[in-house]
């Protein structure tokens, strides 16, 4: 057996595994809690009057949660695309389009800087202002606005009320779900928030989603073959940011086509590409081999770390 027939060999066993992996997700990405927090939600929606919804601007659609849209249904709601100073720009602005023709307002907001929060605020003030006057007619002045914050987990929810409540009122960390209890929290004269643990759903609708959510880090990296996510990412990359890849890694164009251009099955080439940088960034192991998990590594990191440039894995007019 020669060397191009057991790497194929070694590309379909992680095919294989890829494919298990991503349909037992939906068995194994759904604790007990998760139903509960879904449960809770549906109560304390009864408690508020606006509902501002997390989403990552790279995966606006991946990252909402179908259960959730369910359960407001007619609630009044804000969109926060967080994260957006990771998203392609041009992107972002037509996604604030397409919410908007949907009857939806969507602001661009960056929990780490705290860019988009003020609008955020004016904007929750905007749309209770007419019910606010009416209350007011009636004689009851100075009634709070309350908020419920909602947001798959890892989408930067509890950074993103940090913020917002200008103090640590919710505990952060990186792993997804860190954020347990109900809290209300005071934002201003005006405003009450209420924050609420992220929830996913049973069953992703499809393995791109399932994709999204592995590439920005909501599905643990344990769940799914590291070396098939970074696969799929690279093939992303090269089909939609080739230059930032290139710059990345200082690869050349001329180095990526005569890849490309190779006479074998797209999988082997994209893979020699990733191999390329492992050997570009040392993730070499004995007998001078390139580790691929550590290369998976590298390349997922480097995009949850912004490194390639500003990235949208969902575009509108897909």
């Amino acid at each position: 057996m020669d060397m191009y027939q057991k790497r194929e060999m070694r590309k379909n066993k992680n095919k294989k595994e890829n494919e298990k992996s991503l349909q037992s997700t939906s068995i194994n990405w759904f604790p007990g809690h998760m139903a509960k927090t879904r449960r809770q939600i549906s109560e304390d929606l009864k408690l508020v009057d606006v509902v501002i919804e997390i989403l990552d601007a790279r995966i606006p659609l991946s990252s909402q949660n179908p259960e959730i849209k369910q359960i407001l249904q007619n609630k009044k709601k804000i969109i926060a695309l967080n994260k957006y100073d990771l998203a392609d720009e041009k992107e972002n602005y037509k996604w604030i389009q397409y919410f908007g023709k949907n009857r939806i307002k969507a602001i661009l907001t960056d929990s780490n800087t705290g860019k988009g929060i003020d609008v955020l605020l004016k904007q929750v003030q905007e749309i209770m202002k007419e019910e606010l006057e009416k209350v007011a007619n009636k004689g009851r002045i100075g009634r709070k606005i309350r908020v419920m914050v909602v947001g798959i987990p890892n989408v930067g929810k509890s950074s993103f009320i940090n913020r917002i409540a200008k103090r640590n009122s919710a505990e952060v960390g990186n792993r997804p779900g860190v954020t347990k209890q109900k809290q209300w929290i005071r934002i201003n004269n005006e405003i009450e928030l209420l924050d609420t643990p992220g929830v996913l759903w049973p069953k992703f609708e499809s393995e791109k989603v399932a994709l999204n959510l592995a590439f920005t880090g909501t599905i643990k990296d344990y769940i799914l073959e590291m070396t098939e996510i970074a696969y799929s990412l690279t093939k992303f990359l090269l089909e939609n940011y080739r230059e930032n890849f290139e710059n990345r890694y200082s690869i050349s164009d001329e180095q990526i086509n005569e890849i490309l251009s190779q006479e074998q099955p797209e999988n082997e080439n994209i893979y020699e590409i990733m191999q390329l940088v492992g050997k570009k960034r040392g993730a070499i192991i004995s007998g001078g081999n390139v580790d691929d998990e550590k290369t998976s590594k590298i390349i997922l990191d480097d995009f949850r770390a912004g490194r390639f440039g500003k990235i949208s894995l969902e575009k509108v007019n897909e």
